[in-house]
């Protein structure tokens, strides 16, 4: 009648959950196949988009592929809602790398979003970016990059600071030291926020960088107590390695005298007397040696310390006097007072992070206040107890009077795991001492009855641990022990590995690693050990009385004659005993046969045949081979003796002292317990001291003092200049765009005032010869007025494009400063000479590659070089030298060397010219190589020259090739160079200062390196006084820039001033035209410095194509710092 009462269970469910799902978007998830997603993603109203949009990440998260989607997704890119954009970055960082082409296709709207006056956006904007992981854009990502990280916006500079381990991730050595130079600047930042991202962004991209640090230590010093937590975990352990090797270990502390104690060059440190004075604790060498051991595990890293403790010699690197400092030194002061509020943080890894900077760099009397926030921790955060438990009892092993009083703290507690119970227990038989150690014995005793028999199997070897570590309490804790075994309970038939059977094996070890300390005084503990073999049954208990039986089996009076009682019970009940019990009857009765003389050996000897008898009919072959080599080697030792109880003279042979070897010899009294050898240590919370191996990124501390001296008293200034800048609010921004402009604006000003508007030219590769050096001074105000036009020029030029406040930012160009900028540059305006530079063409000598070296091509040697001609065929192409040389013995045939690609599409190998130029025009989008004449036949020792043209395209990536020779294939890789993807553009000086002025702002791109290759020319004999300094340094840096790749020389102007030895201002000019697109790109070389020390070089290049032109800057960067190369 009412059949709306007659609901079930599971419609009820379902209609409970449509309620709670009212006005959620977990609807989005019930219709994967919804097809109105397109139609939505056209539609004009925003909510439409972002119900689509929507729809399409819940498709994602459920693992369905919607990159079909990709094209309308990106087009929603420049929608104006905040909203959309963010869904759309979402969606595009999934799908960037499966669809680059289309990926591409939005970096425009990425970049006109980072010109966006919402901060959110640009850091949006930022983040796909960084996120889309393709080698084609990673220039356009790193200048974004760079941009943004002298952005007015916090929270973008933070962005900022995480895309840098992005780029990193790409493997771009050519961009390293730019992402270094950011992470430098982002260091420098005044938001504890930003820093905290740059200290990750460090420990990624370059974690040895210690020069970044030396110039901010004292602003991240002090700006630590604010940063974020996992910020600050990253920032101590950078600042705490570079002090170590800045300034090196503190001589006050624990780590350097122990890790030093052996060493000459200093004196006995207070530690050892502090031990001496421990008389409560366990041996003084037990733990000196065990935290010698730790640092140096610190130090050295623990594979490389096993692996020279493992070797012969084991000598420990020593420190000078040279590698410590003080506690007093300002720098370790002032990193132990920033760390110290850390210790009361709420973040428990923060707090270890702490404490381990100033257990390592802490003198002894400030170590101990490590010791109450450690045991705060670890009673107040469950989840984080096992962490700081482990590295507290690597502290309490190496140094037990800090945490002594504090034994009550380790007590067990009902709640506790296994893993924290064991590792309290270890932790207590550190500390003990003898006036604690009887109410931790009391605890144990407590311990021992818990259910958990395993837990009891490790608190009896605690005690055993606490016995050996205090000879005072080993009887004590010795005769605990033996009433434990002659209990009822462990007596019997034991058949749980895990129950009794395990508390009475680990007794009866205990028992023996105390009866190792001094034998001759626990006599009567053997003799109760073997009265007891009648009532335990357990296997393993068995045998290792047995085992002590005949180890000690000479030991006193009474153990000797009761010898042959024993055997003989052994051999009585030996075909019913376990496997490891008859392996040690064999052994313990050879050891006494060897031992034992006079009356009782006839009877041993009678016990011996018998239980080789039986040891050779027993079902298990270990039994039988193990009867078998003991009646071997034990039948010339029996022959041997009756020889001299006869009193006849006979030599021993090899196996009666081969048995000697391996039972005669006893066990030595061990004084204190060691650490196992393949013991392995880890910095203070770190995850590779939880996991006891190295975890990735895991490294050791850096060797004291390894940093060269850099004077910071600058940058130290510089540091406090800018903290009094942020106390003014209003400054902040300011701060910003001038960072800003010092890093791009302002050196391609200087780089481009000290020239001239000569109309004289220089070709590439040095010109005539045969020229006289022509020097002509430039008039200053000439220069400066060439440089005011230029610049007005270009800013009216962009004026347009500089509408908004946040586009002049993006440019790096705040309103009004370049007029500033020019007349406080014209203070500083110098005189200069242009000269020519003659002879330098012969001397240029492009730089030769290794395509194929003889070991992978079976004697073919195949090198190759990029050339400075232009190929008649096409301007597009790049031409290469090729050098076959055959370093076999046996004539090579048929050398072919041919693109895989091309070989393809074409019909044969044999084309002519016309249908090699159709080749390159109908496949101009990808790399392609015209084929080479053929190398017939080379004979050992030949060499054979061969020209190849390759078109690249301006791919970075290298060239696929296949190389024949003699019927075999080898793939070889084409590597392009960049600097060759140009060709000579000779101009006129006042044409590239022209076309200069037109290339400003995102066409322009500075970077500085280090230049030293003129040192070693100055050096020589020929090049003393009669030579210019200034001559040498033009010659060897044009000489650098056109061997490793294609320009021409526009001018070269040479400071003239008083000191001869300041060559600031020098500046060279280059001019090149890119292949593919016939694009100006114009390259200027200021140099700052004295000559007779390495010169500060500024490269500065103009280009229109923004993608060749920073990758031409990076390439020329790399080239001027590498190594000096002897010019012939």
């Amino acid at each position: 009648m009412f059949h709306q009462f007659g609901a079930t269970a599971e419609s009820l469910s379902k209609a409970s959950t449509a309620v709670f799902r009212i006005g959620t978007d977990a609807h989005l998830y019930d219709d994967p196949e919804d097809v109105n997603i397109a139609p939505l993603l056209d539609s004009k109203f925003d909510s439409d988009k972002c119900e689509a949009l929507k729809r399409l990440l819940a498709l994602i998260a459920q693992g369905f592929d919607v990159s079909n989607f990709f094209p309308q997704v990106v087009k929603n890119v420049a929608s104006q809602s905040l909203e959309v954009k963010k869904l759309v970055y979402l969606y595009l960082l999934h799908y960037a790398e499966k669809r680059p082409n289309e990926a591409l296709l939005s970096i425009n709207y990425f970049q006109k979003d980072l010109g966006d006056t919402n901060p959110l956006v640009r850091a949006w904007a930022l983040r796909a970016m960084a996120g889309i992981r393709l080698h084609a854009i990673a220039p356009l990502v790193l200048v974004a990059v760079g941009k943004c990280a002298r952005d007015p916006s916090v929270y973008v500079r933070k962005c900022a600071a995480n895309a840098l381990p992005k780029l990193h991730d790409l493997r771009m050595e050519e961009h390293a030291s730019a992402i270094e130079e950011i992470v430098g600047l982002l260091l420098n930042d005044h938001s504890p926020g930003v820093v905290g991202a740059a200290a990750s962004a460090f420990n990624s991209v370059c974690p040895n960088n210690f020069l970044l640090i030396g110039r901010n230590y004292r602003r991240l010093c002090e700006i630590l107590p604010d940063v974020e937590e996992w910020g600050q975990i990253m920032l101590i352990g950078i600042l705490l390695r570079f002090v170590i090797a800045r300034h090196g270990l503190v001589k006050e502390s624990i780590m350097f005298s122990l890790y030093n104690k052996d060493g000459d060059t200093l004196e006995e440190d207070e530690s050892q007397v502090s031990l001496r004075e421990d008389d409560g604790y366990a041996s003084e060498q037990s733990v000196s040696e065990f935290a010698n051991m730790i640092f140096q595990c610190y130090i050295e890293g623990p594979d490389e310390y096993l692996s020279r403790s493992s070797s012969t010699s084991r000598v420990a690197p020593k420190l000078d006097v040279s590698q410590y400092t003080s506690c007093s030194d300002e720098v370790v002061k002032i990193l132990l007072q920033c760390t110290s509020p850390l210790f009361w943080s709420n973040n428990s890894a923060v707090v270890l992070s702490a404490a381990g900077v100033h257990w390592i760099m802490a003198s002894k009397e400030n170590v101990k206040r490590i010791v109450k926030p450690l045991l705060f921790v670890q009673r107040s955060s469950y989840a984080s107890r096992y962490v700081v438990l482990c590295n507290i009892q690597v502290f309490a092993k190496a140094m037990p009077s800090l945490f002594a009083p504090h034994y009550q703290d380790f007590f067990i507690c009902s709640s506790d795991s296994y893993q924290i119970k064991a590792l309290k227990l270890e932790i207590l038989s550190s500390i003990a001492t003898d006036s604690s150690v009887p109410l931790i014995l009391k605890e144990f005793q407590d311990y021992i009855r818990d259910p958990d028999r395993r837990f009891a199997a490790d608190t009896i070897a605690a005690i055993g641990l606490c016995a050996q570590r205090l000879p005072k309490m080993a009887t004590t804790c010795l005769d605990g022990l033996l009433t434990l075994i002659r209990q009822d309970f462990l007596c019997g038939e034991i058949r749980s590995l895990d129950g009794e059977e395990g508390v009475l094996i680990q007794a009866i070890m205990s028992i023996i690693s105390i009866i190792k300390l001094e034998p001759p005084s626990y006599e009567k503990v053997i003799i109760q050990l073997v009265r007891s073999l009648d009532t335990i049954k357990v296997p393993a208990g068995r045998a290792m009385i047995i085992w002590m039986l005949g180890e000690y089996c000479s030991l006193g009076e009474i153990i000797p004659r009761m010898l042959s009682t024993v055997l003989k019970y052994l051999a009585w009940c030996f075909a019913s005993e376990a496997l490891e019990t008859k392996l040690q009857i064999l052994n313990t009765t050879a050891k006494v046969l060897l031992y034992i003389k006079g009356e009782d050996s006839w009877t041993l000897r009678k016990i011996w045949s018998y239980v080789i008898e039986l040891a050779e009919c027993d079902q298990n072959y270990d039994i039988r081979d193990r009867s078998r080599v003991l009646k071997k080697l034990f039948s010339s030792s029996l022959e041997f003796q009756n020889a001299e109880e006869n009193s006849k003279s006979q030599k021993r042979d090899q196996s009666c002292v081969l048995s000697e070897c391996i039972f005669g010899g006893q066990t030595k009294s061990v004084t204190v317990p060691s650490e196992p050898i393949n013991y392995r240590f880890y910095l203070p919370g770190s995850l590779s001291q939880l996991v006891f191996h190295a975890a990735p990124g895991y490294e050791p501390l850096p060797k004291p003092c390894s940093l060269p001296y850099i004077d910071l008293d600058q940058y130290d200034g510089a540091a406090e200049s800018d903290s009094d800048e942020e106390d003014d609010p209003s400054t902040s921004e300011s701060l910003d765009d001038e960072n800003a402009s010092d890093y791009s604006s302002e050196q391609s000003i200087s780089g481009s005032s000290e020239v001239s508007g000569s109309d004289e030219t220089m070709p590439g590769n040095g010109g005539n010869n045969n020229a006289d050096l022509l020097i002509q001074i430039s008039d200053p105000g000439n220069v400066l007025e060439n440089q005011n036009g230029g610049a007005h020029s270009g800013t009216s030029g962009l004026r347009d494009l500089m509408s908004t406040k946040s586009l002049e930012s993006w440019l790096d160009e705040a309103p009004g400063s370049s007029k500033s900028r020019e007349v406080e540059h014209s203070r500083v305006q110098r005189s200069s000479a242009r000269i020519t530079i003659s002879n330098i063409g012969s001397r240029v000598k492009p730089k030769c590659y290794i395509l194929l070296d003889p070991a992978n091509g079976n004697g073919l040697k195949v090198n190759y070089s990029f050339l400075s001609e232009t190929p008649s065929i096409s301007s597009h192409l790049v031409c290469l030298e090729l050098l076959f040389e055959n370093c076999s013995l046996e004539p090579m045939l048929d050398i072919v060397l041919i693109d895989e690609d091309s070989s393809k599409t074409s019909d044969s190998t044999d084309q002519t010219s016309p249908a090699t130029e159709n080749t390159l025009k109908f496949n101009i989008d990808k790399p392609a190589v015209v084929s080479m004449e053929d190398i017939l036949s080379l004979e050992p020792g030949q060499i054979a020259k061969r020209t190849l043209l390759a078109r690249f395209h301006h791919h970075l990536l290298p060239l696929k090739l296949s190389l024949f020779c003699n019927d075999n294939r080898f793939p070889v890789k084409l590597r392009p160079d960049i600097g060759y993807f140009v060709k000579p553009l000779p101009i006129s000086n006042e044409a590239f200062r022209d076309k200069e002025s037109r290339l400003p702002g995102m066409f322009e791109y500075v970077r500085s390196c280090t230049f030293t290759d003129h040192i070693l020319e100055l050096n020589k004999d020929n090049n003393s006084l009669t030579e210019d300094k200034f001559l040498v340094i033009c010659e060897t840096l044009a000489i650098k820039m056109l061997s490793n790749a294609n320009l021409s020389i526009v001018s070269v102007d040479m400071p003239v001033a008083s000191n001869l030895d300041d060559a600031s201002g020098l500046c060279l000019r280059f001019c090149s035209e890119i292949l593919s697109n016939s694009m100006p790109c114009l390259i200027t070389v200021t140099v700052e410095g004295k000559c007779s020390d390495p010169l500060t070089a500024s490269v500065k290049v103009n280009c229109e194509d923004t993608v060749f032109g920073l990758n031409f800057l990076n390439r020329v960067v790399n080239f001027l710092v590498e190594p000096y190369v002897a010019l012939s």
